[in-house]
Formats: structure tokens, sequence, C-alpha cells
């Protein structure tokens, strides 16, 4: 499953958080024992047991005791889970690969690998065989400046020139305005479509760089939720930086995401 090994890496970083804390937030000097509540009709009855399973009783008036036994008992049993699991995921984690099952296939001789059909092809069959079928971007109107990448593909602003340039040199193919199909508003241009390797299907990234201008906002807007109508969410398959004439294009958070989904 690609992605599953971020996932676990999330999981354990969480877990390893989880002990940490709880353990921190553990009473030193935490009483020994546990405790017991006793339930009738209405009445609700606490005890401290230690060496008896029916303890000794807790007035009213100290509550507080009660609740420190209760919480006790409570982080002793999230810690010992939580280091269970984690001990699971690490031994998991120290003999897995979201490739693992393609490398079989692309470990073989070349030779052998002609005499093979793959479960599944290699990532770097798809996104060669998506890069290369052709598509019709959206056209240019006349009279608009133009601008180039480093590679001579004509771009419409200097933000979407720094993007496609840093892909470029990144080695990260992509598609330029490729045409999609939205449910409920008609076709848009993304400003690049990816093939993810984790999703194997393709993501979209929108920069939107005019969000101080308020028609442009709104139409942005707009086109966002009907990404979000059609299960493509920011954060999963919609990638979005924004931009405006006090705030220019984060190239760190260019980088960050760029990490995050891309590669």
């Amino acid at each position: 499953m690609n992605g599953l090994k971020d996932l676990l890496l999330q999981e354990q970083a969480y877990l390893k958080k989880t002990i940490s804390v709880t353990k921190e937030s553990q009473d030193a000097d935490a009483l020994a024992g546990w405790l017991r509540i006793s339930v009738d009709g209405k009445k609700v009855r606490y005890y401290h047991c230690t060496n008896d399973r029916f303890g000794a009783y807790i007035p009213k008036g100290n509550k507080s005791l009660a609740c420190q036994l209760a919480q006790k008992t409570y982080n002793v049993t999230v810690i010992k889970k939580a280091e269970n699991r984690l001990k699971l995921i690490t031994r998991i984690l120290d003999d897995y690969s979201d490739d693992e099952i393609e490398q079989i296939y692309s470990s073989l001789h070349i030779e052998r690998q002609a005499l093979v059909t793959p479960v599944e092809p290699p990532f770097e069959q798809q996104v060669k065989e998506w890069y290369d079928k052709p598509y019709t971007g959206k056209a240019f109107a006349e009279g608009v400046p133009v601008i180039l990448t480093e590679r001579g593909e004509r771009v419409r602003s200097k933000s979407e020139k720094i993007l496609a340039d840093h892909f470029d040199r990144k080695g990260i193919l992509y598609k330029y305005e490729k045409p999609l199909f939205l449910e409920g508003y008609g076709i848009v241009y993304p400003d690049f479509t990816f093939f993810s390797r984790k999703l194997r299907k393709e993501i979209y990234w929108e920069h939107e760089g005019m969000m101080d201008k308020a028609e442009y906002a709104g139409s942005a807007v707009k086109k966002i939720n009907s990404y979000q109508m059609n299960g493509i969410f920011p954060g999963e398959r919609l990638i979005l930086t924004y931009e405006t004439e006090q705030e220019a294009l984060n190239s760190k958070i260019v980088s960050e995401l760029e990490k995050k989904y891309l590669l």
C-alpha cells in the first residue's frame, strides 16, 4: 500500500509522544492501590483498594483521592497499550517498504523482466505512460505577455514560471493546465497536474495569485469548493498556494509541499 509507511511513521511519533506526555503527567508519588466504585441506585461510593478487593471507603470530601486513583489506573493502561502498539509498529517498520512488491520485478534481470507480467507496472512506467498521453491545454488570449519557463513552455504568470522551473529542476514530471472536468462546475485547468507516487493517481496544484482582488478571490473560492464537491480535497489530492501584492509566493512552503506530496 503506497503511503502506508508514512502513516506508520506518523503513528509511531504519536505513540512516542503519548507515552512521554502520559508518563510526565503521572505523579511520581502516586498512591499505591486502585479505585473501586460501588453504585447503589443513585448513590456512588468510592473505595481505595490496596491489599484487599473491598478497600477503604473514601469520604465525599476527599474526592480528589478518587480522581488520583482513577487517573493513575487510566495512565498505566494507556502507557501499556501504547508501548505494545509501538513495539508492533517498530517491528513492521524494520522490515517494510511501500514499494517492496514493485522492487521484486525491478530487481529482475531485464531478460527475465521480459518474460514476466508484473502484478502492477513499476511507478516509472506508470508515470511515463501518463506523461506521454497528449492533451490540449487552455488557449492563450492574444496580446497577453509571453512568459516562458526554462524549458520553453509558456505559462501565464511569473509565479507559475517559478513553480514550473522548480519542478523541472527537481525532475518532477507535470502537465501544465491539463483539463479536468468537475461535476457542477465544468472544465477547469489546474495550474499543474502530477501523477502521485503514493496514490497512483492524479493530484492537482492550484496557485491562486491575486487573492487580494475581490473578484479573483471569489472565483478562486468557488473553484476550490467545486474541487471538494467532486471529492478532491486540499491536503489529499489538491495542493494550494496563495499570493497577494504584499505576500509573494513562499519558496519554503513550496519546498515543504513538494516533499509532502510529490517526492
